[in-house]
């Protein structure tokens, strides 16, 4: 069996075995959804004014009027099939409102991870080379700064400085201004699509709205990863393997890149899973300050209207993405290191 199929097959065991872990999501949700204070047919029924008959009939559309076992049982075959529900607030499938949205968020988390490896990892590593100098400390500042200052402070600070003062950022209104025209859907990522469409004028404006929200999710999340770079780097640079090669004469910039940062790499492969999980949920301040419109903006406004399907599809899609970074981290550590397997 060649090394791709082997790969394969195990990462397909792999996965098999998350399926309980996303039924436990599944149940779990589903519980605390109905737990929650605040009746949905109410609020869907023009508020606490409403008549109980309007009442009762949005219970029964909504099928709240059956025994928890048996919503819950309805719900989990409904799944099964594919259905995640009818948005009540938007009035569409809950599966169509994350096909829209999911593009907007994924775009946008892939943006502030890049912005931010690109800025964590050299840091990482710039303080590692010098532990205990001026760099060294300057990082480590740059590091409690970044976690100390809330999303939603840094979105609107960036937003009064370069947008309100300097006027470089456009409107921090959505992914293109309203003068932008959308480009044929193909992937849903604007900058994709805009370049398949040789519009590189619209590309640019769907760049330029990227930017500000981008950084702002970046900021929080370079402290964790320039923090492991540093202390994989440290351990690394300090173990056998490294103190021979300085005493065979090989080259300082060959040891730091071929010899110390490929065996520190695993580390930060597996805070980077974590981080872009954690964004990709917990993005939702940031598309608010921005008006993004993501899934977690989406859930957010259904959590809030007592909407139970969107939420709930919006956590199951969480919990899959996460099961999927976690197995392609895996797999990425067999391409780091061959000794370790995706088992």
């Amino acid at each position: 069996m060649s090394q791709v199929a082997l790969t394969a097959r195990r990462a397909g065991r792999r996965f098999l075995s998350s399926l309980p872990a996303l039924l436990g999501v599944l149940v779990f949700t589903f519980l605390l959804m109905r737990v929650l204070p605040g009746d949905p047919a109410v609020f869907f029924a023009s508020g606490p004014t409403a008549g109980k008959e309007e009442i009762e009939t949005i219970r029964k559309q909504m099928g709240l009027d059956k025994p928890m076992p048996e919503q819950l049982g309805r719900y989990l075959v409904d799944v099964a099939q594919g259905n995640l529900g009818r948005s009540l607030t938007t009035g569409q499938p809950v599966s169509a409102d994350l096909k829209e949205r999911l593009p907007a968020s994924l775009e946008l988390t892939f943006a502030a991870l890049f912005i931010a490896l690109l800025s964590a990892v050299p840091l990482g590593i710039v303080a590692a080379l010098r532990p205990g100098s001026v760099v060294d400390h300057g990082v480590r500042l740059l590091c409690a700064l970044g976690v100390c200052v809330p999303t939603f402070v840094s979105g609107l600070l960036l937003i009064y400085v370069f947008y309100y003062l300097l006027g470089y950022a456009p409107d921090p209104t959505g992914r293109v201004d309203i003068f932008t025209s959308l480009p044929p859907r193909a992937t849903g990522f604007l900058l994709i699509d805009f370049a398949l469409a040789g519009d590189f004028e619209g590309w640019r404006a769907a760049a330029s709205q990227l930017i500000l929200p981008a950084f702002t999710m970046a900021l929080f999340v370079v402290a964790p990863l320039a923090r492991i770079t540093r202390a994989a780097m440290l351990s690394s640079l300090g173990s056998d393997f490294v103190r021979t090669a300085r005493s065979i004469g090989l080259s300082r910039w060959r040891i730091i890149v071929v010899y110390a940062l490929r065996n520190a790499i695993l580390p930060v492969l597996t805070i980077t899973g974590i981080v872009f999980s954690t964004m990709l949920g917990a993005n939702v301040l940031v598309e608010k300050v921005f008006s993004w419109p993501g899934v977690a903006s989406y859930a957010l406004d259904a959590l809030l209207a007592s909407d139970y399907a969107p939420v709930q599809g919006f956590v199951l899609l969480m919990a899959f993405i996460f099961v999927l970074v976690n197995l392609v981290i895996d797999i990425l550590y067999g391409i780091a290191d061959p000794r370790i397997s995706v088992e």
